[in-house]
């Protein structure tokens, strides 16, 4: 039903995913209401259509139904005060629907750390926050973009109680497990031909778990290199 779930509007567009089943949780909702994805795609892209889109450099932004189910996944561990490190940030648009999760007004304050290695998509990320209401975040360090190799992670803010990769590594990195809180989960696309989304969750004495939960297809986790020759 993913593909019907797309719309002329965000509220519309959230609303379908909701009639259909793609979300279901409340804080999940106002959240994503809150972010207004046509911020976060180029122009002449059709913002509520619930399919990818290129973002330039060979990197995509997902189809909405995918940050929906990221989300939903990564809830129980998305609580106000929470730190979250976002891998492959792109756009922005998951940095933002994690802020506003972690950092409800009125509440403790969370940090969400997004990590691309192209720097012009880590400096528009930055632009396409700022347009969507987020200056004050970026400048009190609630949010932070940074232009890194995220395979590694980034271990100067580790641990992390949400890991959340947005392309396809072809075996679970082993840096980012070790910089996976104590307890804490991660969201990662794992494969190459064949994908699949694993949840691996870290729980209070140190132990992993993983849970693989449903195909799909992401462009690659790779090098800078390699992506933008």
């Amino acid at each position: 039903m993913a593909w019907m779930s797309g719309g002329r509007s965000n509220t519309e567009l959230i609303s379908n995913m909701m009639r259909n089943g793609l979300l279901t949780s409340q804080r999940v909702i106002e959240a994503m209401n809150k972010v207004d994805r046509a911020n976060y795609v180029k122009s002449g892209t059709r913002p509520y259509d619930d399919s990818p889109a290129s973002i330039g450099f060979g990197a995509t932004i997902s189809a909405p139904h995918m940050h929906a189910h990221a989300a939903e996944n990564l809830l129980p561990y998305l609580n106000p005060g929470a730190k979250v490190l976002d891998i492959g940030s792109g756009s922005g648009y998951t940095c933002a629907i994690f802020h506003h999760l972690v950092s409800p007004q009125g509440e403790a304050q969370g940090k969400v750390i997004g990590i691309d290695h192209i720097p012009q998509l880590v400096n528009w990320s930055v632009e396409n926050l700022k347009k969507d209401g987020l200056t004050e975040p970026l400048n009190n360090g609630n949010i932070a973009m940074i232009t890194g190799d995220g395979r590694l992670g980034n271990a100067e803010h580790a641990p992390y109680d949400v890991i959340h990769v947005g392309a396809a590594a072809p075996v679970l990195p082993e840096a980012l497990i070790a910089q996976l809180n104590s307890p804490g989960r991660m969201f990662i696309p794992v494969g190459t031909y064949s994908q699949e989304i694993v949840q691996v969750d870290k729980d209070s004495a140190g132990k992993v778990t993983e849970q693989r939960l449903f195909g799909v297809r992401y462009v690659p986790l790779t090098d800078r290199e390699a992506q933008s020759p």
